[in-house]
């Protein structure tokens, strides 16, 4: 039987579209062309596919494939994922105020945030979820766990979760309240008169959170600031020019937009009156750095009002903007491209200009433009943000990305964390030898195993040359060439020990608490910081490179 389907007049369609736009008029027939091949095409399919289609997945699917080729950052958002969406560009929610994940095909609690329900009630890190409830959790998917969570403000919900080394399982009931979740993630001192502070994410009151701890920061005797930007992905693009505003005076232009639709283009300055513009300033910065991060450290630094330590940042440049959609959905599209004060844009990528393959490319380094700083120093547009100071980034073992990526160091963190005290002092947390040696022991009865890049080309290699006539030939050396790299693993526990540690030792640092335990933890061996730490404590050398050479 085959399903009916109301359908609309195409040419009522095309109309309300090209009513829509605001382009060439040669671009209208083209519109309604091929709306109207798209509407007889799933017609024909809905009602002559030999088995029965769901509309829905359907359209979705072509919406999905058609944003995809625009850009990563243009998205449709239906109905039921606007909350998510919120969640997402604001920090806020109603529920128990608990990061939760899939880890080891067990729901478990990875962030009960400070101050809120969860973490008020005595939810821990690494506590798995049972049921919630009455209602057993244990074959639900994250998100389906992550929805019953959530509620209104002030409503009860009962937790059953299973926590390592208690015999039965523990309740909570727990009250639901409204969760903004802070983007600073660390405030402290890192040497007699140097604030450090971390922050994360760029959401609502972003710049009021990181200008009270400025303050507090002075008050405890801070005369130099270290701004930590690395692997901060963006958010709000206002709450960076409020953070800029903290460092440059009223009225200087953080960030511009250019578009295609002119009436659209802005300029966004500074509103209100800096805290400090005279105190010196180094901002951390990585490759996971993007968006509103490269905002304010392209700010600070086209102002020379701040040194940049680390490596090249993303490279994102391009800004989007909401538009409502019928039936309460919207699209999410980019709209612009933005400028920092010097005039530069940092977008790293082409997406108006795939190649063949549908792969896009990066702008070559011979064109990138030269653009000038305030007081005449030389910085480039594309690519993203360079660094004044360079620092090579370190990239971890496949073993130690394995092992984390297989929840086996979260697991295992949970199961110290629950056996032994908290260290009296974070800063020093480094598990001793024979702490890891009954890690390498519990993760090799886990029957752990990973793929290195060069046996999986080996492997690859060996499936290839079975296909070839003269494969006998070669496959004793094949073989041979497999057992080294086996034999070569076996020895990555070693090899590796000096990450997998600390990554492990931060991990149970953040179980016991939090941001604070896993940041004060790494500030030991943190080289980026060391590097900040060096130079804001040589005057000269700050005022060195920010002038021109």
């Amino acid at each position: 039987m085959v399903r009916k389907i109301k359908w609309v007049s195409i040419l009522a369609v095309v109309a309300f579209v090209a009513g829509a736009f605001t382009g060439p008029a040669e671009n209208y027939f083209e519109i309604a062309k091929n709306l109207d091949i798209f509407a007889t095409l799933f017609k024909e399919v809905n009602t002559y596919y030999v088995d029965e289609v769901d509309p829905k997945k359907l359209v979705r699917s072509g919406i999905d494939a058609m944003l995809e080729s625009l850009d990563p950052y243009t998205d449709f958002i239906a109905e039921e994922e606007m909350e998510g969406f919120r969640i997402a560009t604001t920090g806020q929610y109603a529920g128990i105020g608990a990061l939760i994940s899939q880890m080891n095909n067990k729901v478990v609690v990875t962030h009960p945030y400070r101050d809120f329900p969860a973490y008020k009630a005595g939810i821990k890190v690494g506590d798995e979820i049972i049921s919630v409830n009455g209602q057993n959790t244990q074959s639900k998917t994250t998100a389906e766990v992550s929805t019953i969570l959530k509620g209104q403000p002030q409503t009860e919900v009962e937790i059953e979760v299973r926590r390592y080394g208690q015999n039965n399982n523990l309740k909570f009931k727990i009250k639901r309240s409204r969760i903004k979740i802070n983007s600073l993630a660390y405030v402290g001192m890192v040497g007699n008169d140097i604030g450090y502070l971390k922050l994360d994410e760029f959401t609502t009151n972003a710049g009021k959170e990181v200008g009270e701890a400025l303050t507090r920061l002075k008050k405890d005797g801070a005369r130099k600031i270290i701004l930590d930007l690395r692997d901060n992905p963006g958010g709000l693009m206002h709450e960076a020019v409020n953070i800029v505003n903290l460092f440059v005076p009223k009225g200087m232009e953080v960030v511009s937009t250019k578009g295609k639709m002119e009436e659209w283009n802005k300029s966004y300055k500074t509103l209100g009156q800096p805290l400090d513009i005279e105190i010196p300033v180094v901002v951390l910065i990585s490759e996971g750095s993007a968006s509103a991060s490269e905002i304010v450290a392209g700010a600070l630094q086209d102002y020379d009002r701040a040194i940049l330590v680390g490596s090249k940042t993303f490279g994102k440049g391009l800004v989007q903007t909401t538009r409502q959609l019928s039936y309460n959905s919207q699209l999410k599209v980019t709209t612009a491209k933005y400028y920092i004060p010097s005039g530069r844009c940092i977008q790293r990528l082409d997406y108006s200009h795939r190649k063949q393959d549908g792969t896009v490319g990066a702008l070559a380094d011979s064109l990138r433009t030269a653009f000038k700083t305030k007081s005449g120093r030389t910085v480039y547009d594309g690519g993203g943000l360079d660094p004044d100071i360079k620092i090579e980034q370190k990239y971890v073992g496949t073993i130690t990305a394995a092992l984390f990526n297989e929840g086996l160091i979260f697991e295992y963190a949970t199961r110290y964390a629950n056996e032994n005290q908290p260290p009296a002092n974070f800063k020093n947390f480094l598990i001793k030898d024979a702490d890891y040696d009954k890690f390498m022991k519990w993760v090799k009865d886990q029957k752990f195993t990973y793929t290195t890049p060069l046996e999986l080309e080996v492997n690859q290699l060996i499936e290839a040359g079975k296909t070839e006539l003269f494969y006998n030939q070669i496959e004793t050396d094949l073989k041979k060439l497999s057992a080294k790299i086996e034999e070569n693993k076996a020895g990555d526990f070693i090899r590796f020990k000096p990450e997998i540690r600390e990554i492990l030792s931060r991990q149970i640092a953040f179980h016991y608490a939090l941001n604070e335990g896993q940041v004060e933890s790494s500030l030991a061996n943190d080289q980026e910081l060391d590097a900040a730490v060096k130079l804001l404590n040589e005057p000269s050398a700050y005022r060195k490179i920010l002038t021109p050479q």
